[in-house]
């Protein structure tokens, strides 16, 4: 138990000693800032809650520009103790506080903000150094300003729904992750867009003007080629904006991506399906033949029903059963590009026509004879 734990204390401090965050204190300061590198300087204090927040990112900050030491310094200094004199000479009064120190030395306040890309691309900025962060794969929520916000809203080919928010705004920042989930739900929809202003930055005042915004967030949806558009006033969670948009929309997307049970179905079709699963014989063959014939005006929609009926008469009669569960197993699996994972989905709700009514009906049938003895 002893080896145990004192080789777990050595890994910690290890961990520790690996820090890329530079270690400054009086007796090194000036052997690391002004002689030629620029860098960001942390003035901390260890009790500072705030700073025991940002030092995970600071670490984070400094493993990103680790590959370049020679041409930026991420460093640190305790300012509330060894470090005080350089506080007090730098002006700090609160902690943390960040300064930007150039190669000469001459230091300047960072009033940015704290998370990890808006350090490093402030440390770009100032130094030219890039950093070795992997950039986000771009948003599925359309961005929108002044200039492109008329061309995607008034388009007659989709209804558009948009945020406007503002950087600052708490319940803004709690909304965009649930905001963001939506966006990739529709994203497979070009007729439904999800979009997001910035109704905060001067550029796009003149539409927040426009539009009565005296809120963030304030939520509207436009419809087809219109750009007079309402408030939502529902609720800001996942499935309230899912089910508002299938609503506006036509569409049928599902909570969490993918399409919901009704998709591919209409009401005239299943109908069709449970009397030819709970037919046989010529009365099977009767509906088989209406079904083909009905696909002729219905079109692509009655493929998969007419499909799954030619496998049953041609004999196949556990085809819906075993064809159901091999498609819920890829569905579950989602290793398919979104669209195809839609076709599957369509196939499985068809199939699901032929056996769910059918149970519904003797549920019934049983109800009536009960109520007959």
């Amino acid at each position: 138990m002893f080896f145990r734990s004192a080789f777990l204390s050595l890994v910690v401090l290890g961990g520790a000693f690996a820090s890329n965050v530079v270690e400054l204190t009086p007796d090194n300061f000036d052997e690391v800032i002004g002689k030629g590198t620029p860098g960001l300087v942390e003035f901390f204090a260890p009790w500072c809650g705030h700073c025991k927040n940002l030092a995970p990112t600071y670490e984070q900050l400094a493993d990103a520009f680790a590959h370049k030491k020679d041409k930026v310094v991420v460093a640190k200094i305790d300012a509330d103790g060894v470090g005080k004199p350089l506080g007090s000479k730098y002006g700090v009064t609160g902690f943390p506080t960040l300064k930007w120190f150039d190669a000469n030395g001459e230091a300047t306040p960072y009033e940015g903000g704290r998370e990890l890309t808006d350090l490093a691309n402030f440390i770009t900025s100032k130094s030219g150094v890039k950093s070795n962060i992997k950039p986000p794969p771009p948003p599925a929520t359309v961005i929108l300003d002044i200039h492109t916000f008329d061309e995607v809203v008034t388009n007659p080919d989709h209804d558009t729904i948009v945020t406007f928010t503002a950087p600052w705004c708490g319940h803004c920042k709690r909304l965009k992750p649930i905001y963001e989930d939506v966006a990739k739900t529709f994203l497979p929809e070009t007729n439904c867009i999800v979009a997001n202003v910035d109704g905060d930055a001067e550029a796009n005042r003149p539409l927040a003007l426009k539009y009565g915004i005296q809120s963030f967030p304030t939520i509207k949806f436009f419809p087809q080629g219109s750009d007079d558009g309402y408030d939502y006033e529902g609720e800001r969670t996942e499935e309230a904006l899912v089910k508002f948009l299938n609503d506006r929309c036509g569409t049928q997307r599902a909570v969490g991506g993918g399409l919901n049970d009704k998709a591919g179905r209409t009401e005239e079709l299943d109908d069709l399906a449970n009397r030819f699963f709970v037919s046989s014989g010529a009365a099977r063959d009767a509906v088989f033949a209406e079904a083909k014939e009905l696909a002729v005006s219905v079109g692509p929609l009655a493929k998969h029903y007419v499909r799954v009926m030619e496998k049953v008469v041609n004999g196949t009669e556990d085809y819906v059963e075993k064809e159901s569960k091999r498609l819920a197993s890829i569905i579950k699996k989602r290793t398919l590009s979104p669209a195809k994972l839609d076709e599957i989905k369509v196939k499985a709700n068809v199939l699901a026509a032929f056996t769910a009514e059918k149970v519904e009906e003797a549920a019934e049938a049983f109800e009536r004879a009960t109520e007959e003895l």
